[in-house]
């Protein structure tokens, strides 16, 4: 079964296209926002499709960037190599391996080169707002301040 992806506006609608004959429609999926994400649709030329729900703010990229976290708010002891799994305008998700002492709302400082042609180096300062196991979900604390290569980096 085909799944499409549908980012949600802030007023709650998803552009629908078919990926048979291309219809697309408008609807209303603010009644999913905090519970199913992916849905099971039937178009009007009788194809049925699978429907991912996206309602993030900003576009995530998928990456694999080694770096180095190191935590600086309390507590403000521990750090080591992560892998960045994921990269968008308003934070970052990596993993690390093995045991670690992080929690959610610690702030921490990471530092890790980008894949471009320039291999340019950024070092951000995060909060921590999601930890699944070793997957670590961060939040910029400046995201006014993303900077030009970042910037264009992101760029779908």
């Amino acid at each position: 079964m085909d799944i499409q992806k549908a980012f949600v506006k802030d007023n709650d609608m998803a552009s629908i296209r078919c990926p048979k004959c291309e219809i697309v429609k408008d609807i209303d999926v603010g009644k999913f926002r905090n519970n199913k994400h992916t849905l099971k649709t039937r178009c009007r030329c009788g194809y049925v499709f699978a429907i991912a729900l996206e309602f993030r703010k900003h576009y995530r990229k998928p990456t694999n960037l080694e770096g180095i976290y190191t935590l600086t708010g309390p507590p403000s002891n521990g750090g080591g190599r992560m892998q960045i799994q994921n990269i968008s305008r308003s934070g970052v998700g990596f993993t690390i391996s093995g045991l670690h002492n992080i929690h959610v709302g610690q702030k921490a400082s990471l530092s890790f080169t980008l894949d471009n042609k320039k291999q340019t180096k950024i070092v951000k300062e995060v909060i921590i707002r999601t930890i699944r196991e070793n997957a670590i979900g961060c939040e910029f604390l400046d995201q006014g301040d993303l900077g030009k290569d970042l910037g264009f980096y992101l760029r779908p």
